[in-house]
């Protein structure tokens, strides 16, 4: 009688633990640092007048706050050339009409998280969330991209980032890759053997934009890029919703960090846990456990 009590209370709290997992509930608000010391929203759209509106008096640009009521001052960054790792070249646009998609999901970020061309508005690396215990005591962190942090200097501090812009291609085939198909429309379709079991065992949350070229050999035909976008959700910082589009996990909210679109917790206690590489896999397939011959899914 005793073991089976034991085994029971075993079940009950690994059940209670599960469902820690599943149905994790922020006690903060979801914004998380974005909401700027109280401003929220208005810290960075402006709903009159675009930049005008959020105080940036020297903008000049007639499309300012004309595209998703964008309220920072982005005209340092208009036409700027970045060069990231891997030798991604990426010219960012010269208008907020330029009707790309690295205007919204990689020009606003760059307005604020940019060291080097956006000075005027950047974080200037300070934390502004209350940082959660097993994030340590530091008050600065490296929150912008295009400072190297070794040297202080702007010059060339691209090289150390994530490749983004419309030469940040997803690709599917190959050692590096998922045994993914792109379809006409430039989405990636999770269909191989590798790459549906992936998406069972963990999930498929990341937001390839789709863009055309106009040059080049795949000229004419849409293709997924990344950008900021891609893997962060700017509105939701510490929570993710997994449904079955999604997923083959059970549904319902999973911690997450960074403002990350999976889930995604470096603090979890579970032993063993993998879920932070796992996050990383949904585009580097090739390093994936089931690219491997590895049976082993997702511990959170």
């Amino acid at each position: 009688m005793k073991r089976s009590f034991s085994i029971a209370i075993m079940l009950l709290a690994s059940a209670g633990f599960a469902a820690a997992q599943i149905n994790y509930q922020p006690n903060t608000d979801v914004l998380g640092a974005h909401l700027n010391y109280g401003r929220g929203c208005a810290a960075c759209h402006a709903p009159h007048s675009g930049a005008y509106g959020n105080g940036a008096a020297k903008t000049t640009d007639p499309t300012a706050g004309q595209s998703i009521l964008w309220g920072q001052d982005v005209e340092s960054l208009y036409g700027q050339t970045i060069t990231t790792a891997g030798g991604r070249v990426e010219t960012l646009p010269t208008s907020m009409l330029a009707g790309t998609p690295d205007v919204t999901g990689l020009l606003t970020c760059l307005s604020c998280h940019d060291g080097n061309y956006a000075r005027g508005a950047m974080m200037k690396n300070a934390v502004y969330e209350t940082l959660p215990p097993t994030y340590g005591t530091y008050n600065t962190v490296p929150t912008l991209i295009g400072i190297n942090y070794g040297t202080g200097s702007a010059l060339n501090a691209y090289l150390a980032d994530h490749p983004v812009g419309l030469a940040a291609t997803v690709g599917c085939g190959g050692q590096y890759n998922w045994d993914c198909t792109i379809s006409a429309t430039g989405a990636i379709q999770m269909t191989g053997p590798n790459s549906s079991r992936f998406v069972k065992d963990y999930g498929f949350f990341v937001s390839p934009a789709a863009y055309t070229p106009t040059t080049g050999k795949t000229a004419g035909i849409p293709e997924p890029i990344v950008v900021c976008t891609t893997c962060h959700n700017q509105h939701i910082m510490n929570v993710v919703s997994v449904t079955a589009k999604n997923s083959g996990q059970t549904p319902g909210y999973y911690a997450t960090m960074f403002f990350l679109v999976g889930p995604y917790n470096p603090a979890s206690t579970t032993p063993n846990s993998n879920q932070t590489a796992q996050f990383c896999r949904q585009c580097h397939g090739g390093e994936a456990n089931e690219s491997n011959n590895s049976t082993a899914s997702t511990t959170f």
